[in-house]
């Protein structure tokens, strides 16, 4: 009985906890952006964390003016003929991601959308590490 005590206290311990490597996030926002503009863009990844967990997020792009790559219409229209996503649906598909799976991320990838893929798991592990700090300094990813 006093076995099955302690396992139960222990499994509901990693439960509150979490069982990854990033538990142990401070409140606030977390920033980090690729440190080069690929084909024109800058991909960015913003969190909030609250209470520990990763309540919202945006990742998207912007060009050398900060114009958001979501908003281009006319990237979306090109994009959505060839590879049947776009920017503002892959971008939400991927922080639904992270919404849901929050630290232990393992991105789905997106066809069409491989590289932007990429970028944000690497995004990820960035703010997550800022997060476990509480450095909201924006960081800067190769």
């Amino acid at each position: 009985m006093k076995k099955n005590m302690f396992i139960l206290s222990l499994f509901v311990i990693l439960v509150l906890t979490g069982c990854s490597g990033f538990n142990n996030l401070k409140d606030g926002y977390y920033t980090a952006e690729m440190s080069e503009f690929s084909h024109g863009w800058k991909e960015y990844l913003l969190i909030q964390v609250k209470d520990g967990s990763i309540v919202s997020a945006e990742f998207n792009a912007k060009d050398e003016s900060g114009f958001i790559k979501a908003w281009d219409n006319s990237y979306m229209k090109n994009m959505s003929m060839v590879q049947d996503t776009y920017p503002n649906k892959y971008t939400r598909e991927y922080v639904q991601q992270l919404l849901e799976e929050q630290s232990d991320i393992q991105v789905d990838a997106i066809s069409g959308a491989t590289t932007s893929g990429n970028n944000f798991k690497k995004l990820v592990q960035a703010v997550l590490e800022q997060a476990e700090t509480g450095n909201s300094e924006t960081v800067v990813v190769e």
